[in-house]
């Protein structure tokens, strides 16, 4: 090879160590794509992770995404690609500095804005999160909204605080319920209805109204057939 051909053949690889392109295939099986750069069409190339040894990432880019083209020695069959690089078919999906926003296909946004130290996912089905020991949520405030069901299943379950209110037409317990004190109603009035047997243990005290027993007061009702001494009377009237 003459001088003018290496030098020639030098430009040529010069030229091709960094090349951009679009996807135009992805094998997701081998984690490869073929990548489409001005006349060039390339072999399906290797596509480079943020890691890839004990932790791992997969990302794979799309049909479509722009790219670039790390060629080794100048040779587009030796190149490695790396996504991705914004176009007027995929335009950035946010311009705020200090911001980390990743936009999925389906529509589905993780993002944490610095600017304002809020994190938000959004847009998902389902999301899952599985510990084999403990999860530990600390914050001054928790909201939660379940259009439909809220379903907790353990073996115990403690929950401590100053007032706890439950808001709802019906309230069912389907075990015993143990409680060191109980008040039903208050200012705002209410009442209490018990289907089955009940048994106190201990003394009871009724103020502030009738206390009555099949229809009958017990302290106000009167009895007929009153007999001095040792008689019997008549049943309440």
């Amino acid at each position: 090879m003459n001088i003018e051909n290496e030098i020639a053949d030098l430009r040529r690889r010069i030229d091709n160590l960094i090349r951009t392109g679009v996807v135009t295939d992805v094998n997701l099986k081998e984690g490869t794509c073929r990548v489409k750069s001005g006349k060039l069409e390339t072999r399906h190339l290797p596509i480079s992770a943020i890691r890839a040894g004990d932790a791992r990432v997969w990302w794979p880019p799309s049909v479509g995404e722009q790219v670039t083209l790390f060629c080794m020695s100048g040779n587009p069959e030796t190149a490695i690609v790396f996504p991705g690089l914004f176009c007027d078919a995929c335009p950035q999906p946010d311009a705020r500095g200090k911001t980390l926003h990743i936009h999925f296909p389906d529509g589905a946004v993780i993002e944490y804005d610095a600017n304002v130290s809020a994190l938000l996912a959004t847009g998902m089905t389902t999301a899952s999160v599985e510990t084999s020991e403990s999860i530990t949520a600390s914050t001054s405030k928790a909201t939660v909204n379940a259009t439909k069901s809220i379903n907790a299943t353990t073996k115990q379950a403690t929950v401590k605080a100053t007032n706890i209110t439950l808001d709802a037409p019906t309230v069912t317990c389907t075990g015993l319920m143990q409680a060191k004190s109980i008040s039903v109603g208050g200012s705002g009035g209410g009442s209490a209805n018990i289907s089955g047997p009940v048994n106190i243990k201990g003394s009871v005290t009724q103020t502030g109204g009738s206390l009555s027993s099949n229809g009958v007061v017990l302290d106000s009702h009167k009895h007929d057939g009153v007999q001095p001494g040792g008689g019997t009377t008549g049943g309440p009237v």
